[in-house]
């Protein structure tokens, strides 16, 4: 299989480049890996998020208007290091404070956690929430492993409205605190993600065989079975997602159908029909619904399903609000 790539490149670098020829409101911050919207206002907080790359249009397609401030890559599956990360906070740091979104993965914990310490030390308020609403299981123990994935992407898009309409940071850290418990997330795979300029995939998935709870690092999943149908898949997810968030007929809620990659429109439709026939069962208002490439792993074929319960109406709005942030 070809990869478009070009040998001995940095690939953040080069895509950096290439999103801010595209888009002129957003520009890089110095040398470092990372961006921001020069037109944000300086009397609202920004916020940071960030991470390793392989995840497009994550991180950096979330820079906008109504999302994020800025946001910060490492190379590909690898986090940004502490040193730049605490470089983009002050950068951002207007007198007001920053807010940061974490994915709950032990590198970006590490490198997050470092920068913000640092920056707290220097006198720079720095609150931040982790998303963690990935309930896939380790295969050894069956402990939920609590991956912050594709539910990432709704902090973004609420909190980032929140702080356009003027939260403080007080009031982002508690919204953020709200919304991460309020999600849950679980996917599948039918072909492992490849790493670019390798060719070689990151784990063993037999033709015609789906791999449940794989992560957005090209990890494995918990259960390899053959395959079935779109519904089957469907109604296995649904089942899990259920039994961890209890809903109740008539209860409200957010859905993503994430796109890990390299799966058609038309499979991600056909399982989307599939899922909402399944919630329909149960009398669920879907209040807010999306799909398409979200948070990817690179060249992974796979979809996975995100529902948020919907506590207060002004999520949806937020959620509804216009954005130039390219990838929403």
């Amino acid at each position: 299989m070809v990869q478009v790539c070009n040998k001995g490149m940095d690939f953040v670098l080069e895509n950096i480049e290439a999103i801010t020829k595209i888009n002129p409101h957003l520009k890089q911050i110095g040398n470092l890996p990372a961006i921001y919207h020069q037109g944000v206002s300086e009397q609202q907080i920004p916020i940071l998020s960030g991470g390793g790359s392989g995840h497009e249009p994550a991180h950096f397609g979330y820079v906008g208007q109504g999302m994020l401030t800025a946001a910060i890559s490492g190379p590909i599956f690898v986090p940004p290091c502490a040193a730049d990360i605490l470089e983009v906070i002050r950068f951002l740091d207007k007198g007001r404070g920053v807010f940061v979104i974490v994915k709950n993965f032990e590198a970006d914990l590490r490198e997050f956690s470092q920068a913000i310490h640092a920056a707290r030390a220097e006198g720079i308020a720095v609150k931040y929430v982790v998303s963690h609403d990935d309930i896939s299981v380790e295969t050894a123990s069956f402990q939920l492993r609590h991956r912050g994935v594709a539910g990432t992407i709704l902090l973004h898009k609420i909190l980032g409205e929140a702080a356009a309409r003027g939260a403080s940071l007080d009031q982002l850290e508690a919204l953020g605190l709200q919304l991460a418990t309020s999600m849950a997330t679980l996917g599948f795979a039918t072909k492992p993600a490849t790493i670019l300029g390798d060719n070689h995939p990151m784990f063993q998935l037999e033709e015609g065989y789906i791999s449940f709870g794989i992560g957005i690092h090209g990890e494995p999943g918990y259960r390899t079975v053959p395959f079935d149908s779109s519904a089957a898949l469907a109604n296995e997810l649904i089942n899990k997602l259920k039994m961890k968030l209890k809903w109740q007929d008539g209860d409200a809620y957010i859905l993503l159908i994430n796109n890990l990659g390299a799966t058609s429109k038309m499979e991600e439709l056909i399982f989307t029909n599939d899922v909402l026939d399944f919630l329909a069962l149960d009398d669920l208002e879907m209040a807010f619904t999306k799909t398409g490439h979200l948070i990817t792993s690179l060249d992974m074929a796979g979809l996975s399903i995100t529902l948020c319960r919907l506590q207060d109406a002004k999520w949806l709005d937020y959620l509804q609000a216009p954005t130039d942030a390219f990838g929403w």
